[in-house]
């Protein structure tokens, strides 16, 4: 080997020795950079021993606004009871009977503060409010009506939602209300220039001819979301299987009170010509409504009880006339039943006329007087059901 190899062997051992050097001390000056750049001199609350995280300051609480609350329902079919042989159907009893709502205390409206209004508002008088809130309460009522309630974004003016809402109105043929409840507080129809803050719609359960039933349920709900949605609303569905439970109980009570009461006059002679009939009803007072029905005036824009000919428009003669009582549509200070049957002993005399049941047996005074007994136990089977005959509530289930 010659001294110039011997040179650069090592030549080339000291550039070795000096490159790896270089890259050990690159290696130990990254690694103090890193140490200094992750070091902190805070302490990690998460590995503290003994210590628990400062829990997080709960939220305010919401301010609480009244609701429209759900009443009670029947619970259980009425049992069926015997009713004279007097072409009434047989009432009900319910088994039950929900809680009394008051017209002023408004046990279904809960007395809590309402959300501020962006202005002052001026209470309205306290006559005032409280027609508005029976008005409300007779709209969507807790007794009869599936409660729909509906949580508005913000408030609203009832001008700017009445239209969407009018789209609303039937499913089926029950009727759909909406009431308000007003920055003042109070629940109310809603019209324009009130402004709400929450909304509560209802559905009548029950009918005189039926329940509400899936289809309708269904239908509703959609156009419900439907109308929400226009109105920056989120509505609270109940459960559809318990809505038609209920919808069928109240139904049964409906079914099982639906009583009409008839009283015959059958003529003692020939028939009587319809044109002196005319003349004699009248003398009696009468109304003769558009339909071509006669209806005895209650002196408030209703009547108490109706009579038919028994014939069609194209008869001339009939020798049979009914009186009608429409029992629980009629409130019992009014006494329908006596009142038809002295209209009716009046046209006895009148026409030459006897008093007879549907079989042509003439009805004595006597039986007369049994069936206005029937009659009254009738109302108070529905006073403690908590709709009283001729009542709002009443009109509405029997309409």
């Amino acid at each position: 080997m010659t001294d110039l190899q011997i040179t650069l062997f090592g030549a080339g051992g000291v550039f070795i020795v000096a490159v790896f050097s270089y890259n050990k001390w690159q290696e130990y000056k990254a690694k103090k950079s890193v140490e200094r750049a992750f070091s902190t001199d805070h302490d990690d609350v998460l590995m503290r021993e003994g210590e628990a995280p400062a829990a997080a300051p709960a939220p305010a609480a919401a301010p609480v606004e009244p609701v429209l609350r759900q009443e009670p329902r029947f619970d259980a079919a009425p049992a069926v009871k015997t009713e004279p042989s007097f072409s009434a159907p047989p009432a009900a009893a319910v088994a039950s009977a929900p809680a009394p709502v008051q017209a002023h205390a408004e046990p279904s409206l809960e007395a809590a503060p309402a959300v501020a209004p962006a202005a002052p508002v001026t209470a309205a008088p306290q006559e005032e409010v409280s027609v508005a809130t029976e008005q409300a309460t007779s709209l969507v009522d807790p007794l009869i009506d599936c409660l729909l309630p509906l949580s508005l974004e913000a408030p609203v003016r009832g001008e700017k939602i009445l239209p969407v809402l009018q789209t609303l109105r039937l499913v089926g043929n029950k009727p759909v209300h909406f009431i308000g409840l007003h920055v003042n507080g109070d629940w109310e129809p809603i019209v324009h220039g009130g402004v709400y803050t929450r909304m509560q719609g209802g559905v009548q359960l029950a009918s005189r001819t039926t329940a509400l039933n899936e289809l309708e349920y269904s239908e509703l709900v959609t156009r419900l979301r439907g109308v929400a949605d226009e109105i920056g609303a989120e509505p609270e569905v109940p459960d559809m299987m318990e809505v038609m439970a209920e919808a069928r109980n109240l139904h049964r009570f409906v079914t099982g009170h639906d009583a009409q009461l008839g009283v015959n006059l059958h003529t003692n002679g020939a028939p009587w010509a319809i044109s002196t009939l005319l003349f004699a009803l009248e003398k009696q007072g009468f109304d003769v409504r558009p339909d071509g029905r006669f209806v005895m005036p209650d002196g408030e824009g209703g009547y108490l009880f109706s009579l038919s000919t028994n014939v069609t428009l194209a008869e001339e003669t009939t020798p049979r006339l009914t009186l009608l009582l429409d029992v629980p549509c009629v409130a019992p200070a009014r006494d329908g039943f006596g009142a038809m049957v002295a209209c009716a002993r009046s046209l006895v005399g009148r026409l030459d006329a006897t008093i007879v049941d549907d079989y042509n047996q003439a009805l004595s005074d006597a039986a007369l007087a049994e069936i206005a007994g029937q009659v009254q136990e009738f109302y108070q089977e529905m006073d403690a059901a908590d709709i009283p005959a001729g009542s709002t509530r009443a009109l509405r289930l029997f309409s």
